[in-house]
């Protein structure tokens, strides 16, 4: 369940709530229902890219917590997103090299809370996920992340691969966490670096993963072979921690 103050229900509080900037996470429309009001939502939601599903009554029922959707439902943020560039400000502001947390298709808001915990307590300049497929910053992503919410910037991206082209430019280079690549303590985890991190059911996407400069694998000794997300996050993380430590 859904914090409540985050969900907003009806026409006029949806598109006021659009049109104040509002971080919205995802719209919810009737679909095939076409008229002036709805109209605008849409016309206000593609102006600030903010993603929209077109679903059945019966889905906008179930979603809804007052009956009361008139045909339009959205999740409010429980944060106001970040920006890239403010990250990259962030590591000038100290004299480090970037470090970021890239996410892809990290759907599970705990998954989401705990990696944005690690990057805090790692060191890391901000957390970058998609628009699409991935959890939002909600209340449970909040309370998950133990207060690093606050001091964390996260960012979202229409397209993570394309942002990973045009942080390269910028001198960063990017490493992805996939069972196919080499041993993680044999590879150069130093300077302005990204860490790529995908979910446990499909990993790092084809496009994200052949984006990135190099593939680490995480040595697996057990019976199951593959960590949750959050948990190979931070083994990965503290891996570039103790290079980046050496100098």
């Amino acid at each position: 369940m859904r914090d409540e103050s985050q969900i907003i229900e009806g026409r006029n509080g949806v598109l006021e709530a659009l049109r104040a900037g509002q971080p919205i996470d995802k719209l919810f429309v009737l679909d095939g229902c076409q008229d002036g009001p709805v109209n605008s939502i849409k016309r206000e939601a593609r102006k600030r890219q903010v993603p929209v599903s077109f679903v059945s009554r019966e889905r906008l029922d179930q979603l809804s917590e007052t009956g009361k959707h008139q045909g339009v439902l959205a999740y409010g943020a429980a944060y106001a997103y970040g920006e890239v560039e403010d990250m990259l400000r962030l590591a000038r502001e100290r004299g480090e090299d970037p470090f970021l947390f890239l996410l892809d298709n990290i759907e599970d808001p705990h998954n989401l809370g705990a990696i944005i915990r690690t990057a805090n307590l790692a060191g890391a300049h901000g957390v970058i996920i998609p628009k699409r497929r991935a959890s939002g910053l909600t209340a449970v992503v909040d309370r998950t992340s133990a207060g690093a919410l606050h001091y964390t910037p996260v960012a979202r991206v229409t397209n993570l691969a394309a942002t990973i082209e045009e942080l390269k430019k910028q001198g960063m280079w990017f490493v992805c966490a996939d069972m196919g690549g080499e041993t993680m303590y044999d590879l150069n985890l130093k300077g302005p670096i990204g860490l790529v991190i995908g979910n446990e059911g499909e990993g790092v996407g084809r496009l994200v993963r052949e984006s990135c400069d190099y593939v680490a694998a995480i040595p697996m000794k057990g019976n199951i072979d593959s960590l949750n997300a959050s948990v190979a996050a931070g083994v990965l993380a503290y891996e570039i921690v103790r290079q980046r430590m050496k100098g």
